[in-house]
């Protein structure tokens, strides 16, 4: 159960850092900021877009383990379900997160980086203990 653990906490790693090299080379003036920002027509769309994105991932990725295909599936594969179910969620979670990110260095608009700080505030309530993959198989 350790080394899904550890698989999963490799994930968000990955995903952590993909983030922090996207907020180094905007912040070090490596990429050029606001491309994007004179282009609000396509900024709206992109935003609303996001917005649905964000307030549809979180809910699911965090009542993910409690549906019921995924039950049975931990329930008939064990460890193996525990870590692509697991995948899964911390995807749903980081892909929009990091895309977010982007978008905020693109348009310049604050909203991107709130949203991005709101996925990255809801890893917390997903992070892969042991203990935590251990109890999604005995639920």
């Amino acid at each position: 159960m350790s080394q899904v653990s550890n698989i999963l906490k490799i994930v968000i790693a990955a995903f952590a850092l993909t983030s922090c090299a996207i907020i180094f080379l905007y912040e070090s003036h490596c990429l050029p900021e606001g491309i994007f920002a004179d282009k609000k027509q396509s900024e709206f769309i992109v935003l609303t877009c996001m917005e649905i994105l964000t307030i549809c991932t979180i809910p699911l990725a965090l009542r993910l383990f409690k549906f019921k295909s995924v039950k049975r599936s931990l329930d008939v594969n064990g460890i193996q379900a525990v870590q692509k179910w697991g995948i899964i969620r911390i995807v749903l979670l980081t892909m929009p997160m990091t895309l977010n990110i982007l978008l905020f260095y693109l348009f310049g608009n604050v909203a991107f980086g709130y949203m991005a700080i709101i996925l990255f505030l809801s890893l917390f309530f997903i992070y892969p203990t042991k203990n935590r993959c251990q109890s999604e198989i005995e639920k």
